[in-house]
């Protein structure tokens, strides 16, 4: 297959070549992933007719992006029961994908990932969604909370205009009673319900961590919570405000929050948000600029096919996209170009010594961003299959500075060179000030 430099085998062109190869001796296999009632997403593959090595390494990786994009515990396949064999020893607690396997359980609560065979094709499951509809009503009085990991925020509306908003220090991280968690959460929901008047309509939540019908399941809030306290308490601290104040809760990632955000802000839906800084993050909203319930956990999505590519360490999975998409992606390639990183610095402080360096204009900062700027074309072509996407929104501190620029510069290039009409925009100072606690005012 393709390869350019760092043995770098870019999804989007493993896949483009092998859809090309098996064209000539082809089958067609239909693959289901259920992550929910009424929660379906459908893919059909062209793989070759007698290739099981081939179609195996294709079909897992093309899974296993299913499954980081879109979340889900249920994979029906129709059209190749011996392929699907192969890849329920893969997806197993003993097999290469044990750690998908295991955080798809803790996610959604079940017993496992299982493989359905599906042979009468008018029983393969339809797709569908259930989507968070933002109501893109301004009216009313609203209340809108965001709880990041170092600080949250509270934003309340009066007919879309904000007449009160507070951003408070936090440190959920670090607390093992989630008594501290609760108490915060309701301080600025209190706060909001007093400046207006008591008086309001609905409370819409961004969060970090992963939200499964409205219950926020993982999420590293709860880092030093025991774990029976967290399924006691954790996974309907949000869903609790709606029996205590007694008006509708809505709630979502803040990675889908951001993306809403920048929706409302730029007037385009189809877009998705992607977020560089200590991982990967990301969120999407449909043409109706509504929330999908996605998992848009794409820092472990494979974007590199290549043997040679590096291991992420908590996945244990190689190419993975927190490894091209991150800040430790551009310290790993400021190291390749030679540039002296100390190893007493925290990684922030490693990307900050390489971002004035490019802002500078020196050569192997400029290259490293460069680089990063491929990585990112190569990985949004890759995510068009999974997306219906128009925009991508480019944030994070990775996105910061001349190196930034960069990034959006080479990766825009590629898109218009593979002839993709995806354009990268990034938010304006009004909408990072108004943030996703103005966007989840609105859900």
């Amino acid at each position: 297959m393709t390869k350019t430099e760092y043995q770098y085998t870019p999804a989007y062109l493993y896949h483009k070549e092998f859809l090309d190869l098996a064209s000539k001796s082809p089958k067609t296999i239909k693959i289901a992933l259920e992550r929910g009632e009424n929660e379906i997403k459908v893919a059909t593959l062209t793989i070759f007719k007698n290739n099981m090595q081939e179609n195996l390494r294709y079909v897992e990786r093309y899974i296993k992006t299913m499954l980081w994009c879109y979340g889900g515990y249920k994979i029906y396949l129709q059209g190749d029961e011996a392929l699907l064999e192969k890849l329920k020893e893969i997806y197993s607690p003993t097999g290469d994908r044990a750690f998908d396997y295991n955080f798809m359980k803790s996610v959604y609560l079940t017993d496992a990932i299982t493989f359905v065979a599906i042979d009468n094709p008018r029983e393969f499951p339809e797709e569908c969604n259930k989507p968070i509809v933002a109501s893109k009503q301004t009216n009313g009085r609203r209340i809108g909370f965001d709880a990041g990991g170092s600080d949250r925020k509270v934003t309340a509306l009066v007919d879309g205009n904000v007449i009160f908003e507070r951003e408070t220090i936090w440190n959920p991280k670090l607390q093992s009673n989630i008594a501290y968690h609760i108490s915060g959460i309701k301080d600025d929901i209190n706060a909001a319900i007093l400046k207006l008047d008591g008086l309001f309509d609905s409370i819409g939540i961004s969060t970090a961590g992963i939200v499964i019908d409205g219950e926020l399941r993982i999420s590293s809030l709860f880092k030093n919570i025991p774990a029976d306290d967290v399924k006691k308490h954790g996974y309907k601290i949000y869903q609790s405000l709606a029996y205590e104040y007694g008006k509708p809760v809505k709630v979502a990632n803040d990675g889908d929050a951001a993306a809403l955000a920048g929706a409302f802000e730029s007037g385009n839906g189809r877009l998705l948000g992607i977020a560089m800084g200590t991982s990967l993050a990301g969120g999407y909203v449909d043409k109706d600029s509504n929330i999908l319930g996605y998992l848009n956990e794409l820092a472990f999505i494979p974007v590199d096919f290549s043997e040679l590519a590096p291991r992420d360490e908590w996945s244990g999975d190689k190419g993975c996209g927190v490894m091209y998409h991150s800040q430790d992606a551009a310290i790993r390639l400021a190291e390749d170009m030679g540039i002296s990183l100390p190893s007493l610095k925290t990684p922030a402080e490693k990307l900050r010594i390489i971002k004035d360096l490019a802002d500078k204009g020196n050569d192997k900062a400029l290259k490293v961003y460069e680089q990063l700027g491929k990585f990112f074309g190569y990985t949004i072509l890759w995510l068009r299959e999974f997306y219906d996407i128009e925009f991508v929104m480019f944030l994070g501190r990775v996105a910061s500075g001349k190196g930034g620029d960069l990034i959006r510069s080479e990766a825009q290039q590629l898109l218009i060179k593979e002839g993709s009409s995806i354009q990268i925009i990034s938010p304006s100072e009004n909408a990072k000030r108004l943030g996703q606690s103005y966007a989840a005012a609105l859900f």
